[in-house]
Order: C-alpha cells, then structure tokens, then sequence
C-alpha cells in the first residue's frame, strides 16, 4: 500500500534552515507528482510546494517562494523540501501528499517550529 513517512522537523530560530525528507513506497514513485502542504493550529492545510515526475516543473506558494525549494531523488523514491530564512509563520505541520489510482495520500506529518 501507499506510504509517505516525513522526517526532519523540528524547532528552529527565525532565519534558520531545515530540509524535511518524504519517503515513499507502494508505488511507482517516479511516474507521480508529489507536494508539500502545510497546516497552522486553526488555519486550513495550505499548498507549501509541488512537483512533476521528473523534477523540471515546480510550483510555490507566493509566501515561500524564493526561500523554499523542493526536489525529489527518483533513485531514492524521495521528496525534500529546503527551507532556507524560517520565520515564525512557518510555523505548521508539514505533510506529504500525493494521488495514487486516483486517491489522495498523505504522510503522517512532521512538525516545524520556528521560534526564538
């Protein structure tokens, strides 16, 4: 079955950077877009970042572009996202996401802090 497990969260000072890892499996992860979502306490799950299968297209929302990157390994079946110049608005779980066979998947999220 389909499984995406985040890593690489944590609390982090404003300014700070952190790469989050999505390992995946289950499926053909090189023919699949995959993204990073976003969700605050008490704010709806917001798009972070996205990607197409072979890395060349990728889209940001306007409020981390030029600060995040996202990338993905098709050898490792792996999905990253470099977060460079945190701010505390940052602050949210992030979550994995792609659709297999027509379904939705998520991971099961992993939390960023960004706090002094």
């Amino acid at each position: 079955q389909v499984q995406l497990v985040e890593s690489g969260g944590g609390l982090v000072q404003p300014g700070g950077s952190l790469r989050l890892s999505c390992a995946a499996s289950g499926f053909t992860f090189s023919r699949y877009g995959m993204s990073w979502y976003r969700q605050a306490p008490e704010k709806e799950r917001e798009l972070v970042a996205g990607i197409r299968t072979t890395g060349g297209s990728t889209n940001y929302a306007d409020s981390v572009k030029g600060r995040f990157t996202i990338s993905r390994d098709n050898a490792k079946n792996t999905v990253y996202l470099q977060m460079n110049s945190l701010k505390p608005e940052d602050t949210a779980v992030y979550y994995c996401y792609t659709v297999w066979g027509g379904s939705p998947y998520w991971g099961q999220g992993t939390q960023v802090t960004v706090s002094s």
